[in-house]
């Protein structure tokens, strides 16, 4: 008869939130396991056999980011125009990364520019992570140039990352104590320079 764990005593998605708040917060090499464990409410043991070790834990609190506060770049890739895309992205910066109750700033951005040895893998993945976002606003601005909706003179790379850095700079920002209205009069001038049909 095969033996079964105990089940989990505690919930995995709150544990999870939690996690992310520090990490959003502290950093991936500020953020230490001990204040991990204190933070989630669990041990050692529980994050390991729940999460993986730190590493892993920290890419899943970058999954739960996405699809939660930072969710409104999907959104943005979405809307009908790439005008509506870049607008959706930079004024949700501002608003997301200024939300009341969360830490200032962009996870993404704030968690693992400056890591040592230990950090280098979350650095590295999010590195990774941003140029995938590059890469689909250049998709997305590519098929907006073929629809007609940018003109050829456009350049859907340079477009996209130049949106990636104006927006990352709302992060930084943000997280240096910029407020929110400011930081939607940033991505206003930034969309001032957009490419008209």
């Amino acid at each position: 008869m095969a033996r079964t764990g105990r089940p989990r005593s505690f919930d995995t998605d709150e544990a999870l939130d939690k996690a992310m708040r520090l990490f959003w917060a502290e950093g991936y090499e500020g953020a230490s396991l001990n204040e991990l464990t204190e933070v989630m409410g669990i041990n050692r043991r529980s994050i390991y056999a729940a999460y993986g070790n730190k590493e892993e834990l920290f890419r899943r609190v970058v999954d739960r980011y996405l699809a939660g506060p930072g969710a409104f770049v999907a959104a943005a890739m979405q809307q009908p125009t790439a005008r509506q895309v870049a607008e959706t992205m930079l004024h949700g910066c501002a608003d997301a990364y200024t939300t009341p109750g969360c830490p200032r700033g962009c996870l993404l951005v704030q968690s693992a520019l400056a890591c040592g040895p230990d950090g280098e893998p979350a650095r590295k993945d999010l590195a990774a992570r941003r140029e995938s976002g590059v890469g689909a606003l250049r998709a997305r601005f590519e098929r907006a140039q073929a629809e007609g909706d940018l003109p050829a003179t456009a350049d859907p790379d340079a477009l996209a990352r130049c949106l990636t850095a104006v927006g990352q700079g709302i992060s930084v920002q943000a997280a240096g104590g910029t407020g929110r209205d400011e930081l939607h009069r940033v991505a206003e001038q930034a969309l001032a320079t957009w490419p008209s049909r």
